[in-house]
This record gives structure tokens, C-alpha cells and sequence, in this order.
């Protein structure tokens, strides 16, 4: 029987040692974990459990049966959809969820219609994956049975989506500054440098850093992503190195950190410019002597991880005002690649759009609409400060609001149409040369800042969300802008 207080059990199969232990390390933190190494001994370890594991009168001793399976589709003699295949024969309530480094969408309808829950994609998504896991079996989906001759109708997931093939692995954009990016990536991918990607929010950081990772030789190995900014000060130490059971205060069970998770692959630190100086300390000690302390360990753990990180700060400047380490800062950006904003590349917008439309419309069960040359043209003339993922967040917008089969200017976000008639003035006073570039450059931030933050209510989390940035990085930049964090004619303004 499963008591409320157990936790439930999850079955990795995989041939690769590496992915296994990451999945277990990774699984470990909710759930109980259980690993095989291929279909036979996933089936003897299956036929292992009590058979009345999942029933009620079950002793505690009695060796209780998974709640969720998780099978690698390409693994020696019985692959994983052979696997799929038997488990569902033999034991037909167990859910199953595969995963395959071979994007095939062939191989994914075999196995949602044999009855996996989902298929996903490596690298995948830690979030992702957690999320599917957790939603199979708090629901207790088991998939479907279908017959060969039947059709999936079932819409993909997000993970499956993002997975839709653009110019170059999930990349997409055929500007020369993006041909330059893509060769850069090839070049640096199959060596073990440190990467510093450099670029403002939205341009698709974490992109480059996954296509370098699925290029390179620890392709299979896990990809670990952590935003800095995203993780309290007080608790990021122990997210990356992870702690001891008793450590500190609320330390009830020993917790593996984000290094161990990515051992024998990459591990992507987004805004590293956020991380405090200790903890920059920690980080750089790392660096160099490849180990590190789990928080109130005495002793040090070694793991093989490639380290890429991300900012859309200066960090030459951080290092001069004293808030980055010069000595990290030059052990981070041994390689350095430049994520380009859209603006200098806005000739790749309309193949931008064309992609989302392509990978959203399915999400809200609509054709595809096209866009008429008008609203193109009023989309390029627009700046667009959150870059590309501001550009996906409309295409959605537009996708979930207007069933037009043709996407007219009216069509478009009333900020888009207002931006381009309330910057005209401005435009003209910089090529007159009456106004400064960068002075400019600050009235237009300051100004979607405040609109994004009226029509939020001022409420920081939301407006970040509206722009495509963190809460910190919003805050960082109304200081910097001298917006306060509620004028007190707010609400004048407001309305």
C-alpha cells in the first residue's frame, strides 16, 4: 500500500550510465528511484516487485511496484519502444514516459500509440521533465492503447515543441550576424572551454547554450539550467552546491545541487552576474580545482561538468565597481559569444514570426494565419527591448486573441501601434541630431518600463513578466532609470 507519507517511486531505464545516475540524482529530491540499465533487466526488476504492490492489502515489507517508468528509446538488444511494448502487455496500468537524443516524430507517434504518456527530447528540459513527472503521477495518466491504424489526435507539449527543427538545431534566423553565431557555436562546441554567452534578455541565450551542449561530446550526458537571478541569495548556495541533511535549520534531507545533477555534462548558469560575492568565491574554486563543498560537508566531491554561463550585464564593469571577481570574471569568459538583439537582425523577423506561428497554432487548435504586409512592416518598425522572446510572447498573444485567417496592424498589441506613432518625434530629433543616441535610448527604456509597470498596477513580478526580464534585472533598471517603485499619482497616471 502507499501511504500518504511514502514517497512514490519512479523507474529509470537507460544503457548510459551517466544519464541514469543524473536522473536519479535528479528524481531523487521528490521521489524514490529505481534504475535498470536495459529492457531485460527492466522487466526481471519489474517482475521482482510484489504483485500486489499497488494493492491495498500489500504488507511494508512487500517490495513496492513504480508509479512511473521512464525508458531511453535507442539502447543494445531490446530498444525502448520494444520495452514500451512489454510493459504495457504485462503491466498495462504503469505510465510511461520515453526519452530519445533521436528527434524522430515517427518514433514519438509509435510510442504515444503503443500507450506512453509523452515523449520527450535530450537534452530535455529539467522543468520540464519534473513537471511531466510530477502532473503523470499525481493524475495517474497511463497513456493510451490504441491500434496501429488509429491516429493520435493528442496536441504536443511544450517540450515537444520546443523541439520543432528551425535554421540551425532550435535556432532560427538566416541574417549574417546569425550565420557568424552559428559557425561560432560549431567551432567552440566540440571543445571543453568555459563559455561566457554575453546579450540582452530575450535573445536566446540559453538557445546557444543548449545547441552547444547537444553538439558536443557530452551530447548525452545531462544539460543543467539554473538562473541565478531567479534563486534568493540565501538559498543559491545550496541550489548549486546542494547540503547535508541537517546543515541549517530547514535542512531535513541531504539535497544533491545543480553540480552533481550535471556530472559528465553541462551545466548552463544563467545570469551569473547575479550571484553574490561569496558565492562567487565558491564558484571560482570550482573553476580551478574542478571540486567543491556540498553545504556542511567536510569533505570535497569532484564531478567532470562543463560550465557555460550568461549575463546581460557589463561584466567589466561589474568587475570595476567591484561587484564580479576579476579572477572569476577571467576564468568565465575564457570563450565569449555574443547572443545578437533583434533589432540588428530584424530582417530575420518575418521567418521569426512564421516559426512561432508554426509551433503555437497547434497549442490553440487553429489553422495557421498568415500576416498581411501592413502588420510585418508595423512589427519591424517596433524596437522590441525583450528581443525574440517578446516577439514569441506577441505571436502567442495574437494566436490566443484574433481567429483572423489574415493578421492585419489591428490585429497587432495596441503597444506596438502606439510605440511606432509615440516614437516617431523622437526618431526624427536623433537623425536631426538634436537628441543624443543614448539619451534616447533611455527616454524609450524608461518609457516601457513605466507603461509595463502602470499596467501591471506596479506590481514588479508582473511588469518583469510583460518585458521578458527577471523582477531583479527590472528593479536594477528602475534605479538606474530613477523610476520609483509606486509614484504616488499612480493611479492619476493609470487612468
Amino acid at each position: 500500500m502507499v501511504l500518504p507519507t511514502e514517497r512514490r517511486k519512479v523507474l529509470v531505464v537507460d544503457d548510459e550510465p551517466n544519464v541514469r545516475e543524473s536522473l536519479r540524482m535528479l528524481l531523487d529530491r521528490s521521489y524514490e528511484v529505481d534504475v535498470a540499465e536495459g529492457g531485460d533487466a527492466a522487466l526481471a526488476l519489474l517482475e521482482s516487485y510484489s504483485d500486489s504492490g499497488r494493492d491495498s492489502n500489500a504488507t511494508a515489507d512487500e517490495k513496492r511496484a513504480p508509479d512511473l517508468a521512464i525508458l531511453d528509446v535507442t539502447m543494445p538488444g531490446m530498444d525502448g519502444v520494444e520495452l514500451l511494448r512489454e510493459i504495457k502487455a504485462t503491466h498495462p496500468l504503469l505510465p510511461v514516459i520515453m526519452l530519445s537524443a533521436n528527434n524522430t516524430s515517427k518514433t514519438a507517434v509509435q510510442a504515444l500509440k503503443i500507450g506512453a504518456v509523452d515523449y520527450l527530447n535530450k537534452p530535455f528540459d529539467v522543468d520540464e521533465l519534473l513537471s511531466l513527472v510530477e502532473e503523470t503521477i499525481a493524475t495517474g495518466a497511463i497513456g493510451r492503447t490504441a491500434p496501429s491504424s488509429v491516429s493520435i489526435s493528442k496536441p504536443p507539449t511544450r517540450a515537444e515543441l520546443a523541439n520543432v527543427p528551425g535554421d540551425f538545431g532550435s535556432m532560427v534566423g538566416s541574417h549574417p550576424i546569425m550565420q557568424e553565431l552559428y559557425k561560432k557555436i560549431d567551432q567552440i562546441a566540440v571543445r571543453d572551454s568555459t563559455v561566457l554567452i554575453t546579450g540582452e534578455s530575450g535573445t536566446g541565450k540559453e538557445l546557444v547554450a543548449k545547441e552547444l551542449h547537444r553538439r558536443s561530446t557530452r551530447a548525452d550526458g545531462p544539460f543543467i539550467a539554473l538562473n541565478c537571478a531567479a534563486i534568493p541569495e540565501s538559498l543559491i548556495e545550496s541550489e548549486l552546491f546542494g547540503h547535508e541533511k541537517g546543515s541549517f535549520t530547514h535542512a531535513v534531507e541531504k539535497r544533491i545541487g545543480h553540480f552533481e545533477l550535471a556530472d559528465k555534462g553541462t551545466l548552463f548558469l544563467d545570469e551569473i552576474g547575479e550571484l553574490s560575492l561569496p558565492v562567487q568565491v565558491k564558484m571560482l574554486r570550482f573553476l580551478q580545482e574542478q571540486e567543491f563543498y556540498r553545504v556542511g560537508r567536510s569533505r570535497p566531491l569532484k564531478v567532470d561538468v562543463r560550465i557555460i554561463t550568461a549575463t546581460n550585464k557589463n561584466l567589466e564593469q561589474s568587475v570595476k565597481n567591484g561587484s564580479f571577481r576579476q579572477d572569476l570574471f577571467y576564468r568565465v569568459n575564457v570563450v565569449s559569444i555574443e547572443s545578437p538583439p533583434l533589432r540588428e537582425r530584424i530582417e530575420d523577423l518575418p521567418r521569426l514570426v512564421q516559426f512561432f506561428v508554426k509551433k503555437l497554432s497547434t497549442i490553440y487548435g487553429r489553422t495557421e494565419p498568415s500576416f498581411s504586409e501592413d502588420a510585418l512592416a508595423t512589427l519591424n518598425r517596433y524596437s522590441w527591448p525583450g528581443n525574440v522572446r517578446e516577439l514569441e510572447n506577441v505571436t502567442e498573444s495574437i494566436l490566443a486573441l484574433c481567429n483572423n485567417e489574415r493578421i492585419c496592424p489591428a490585429d497587432l498589441p495596441a503597444r506596438l501601434r502606439q510605440a511606432e506613432r509615440g516614437s516617431a518625434d523622437l526618431k526624427q530629433s536623433v537623425l536631426d541630431g538634436m537628441v543624443p543616441f543614448e539619451e534616447a535610448e533611455r527616454e524609450f527604456e524608461k518609457d516601457i518600463i513605466l507603461k509595463a509597470l502602470l499596467k501591471s498596477d506596479f506590481v514588479q513580478t508582473r511588469a518583469a513578466e510583460m518585458l521578458g526580464i527577471s523582477r531583479r534585472i527590472l528593479k536594477y533598471k528602475m534605479d538606474k532609470l530613477g523610476i520609483c517603485d509606486r509614484p504616488v499619482n499612480a493611479g492619476e497616471q493609470k487612468s
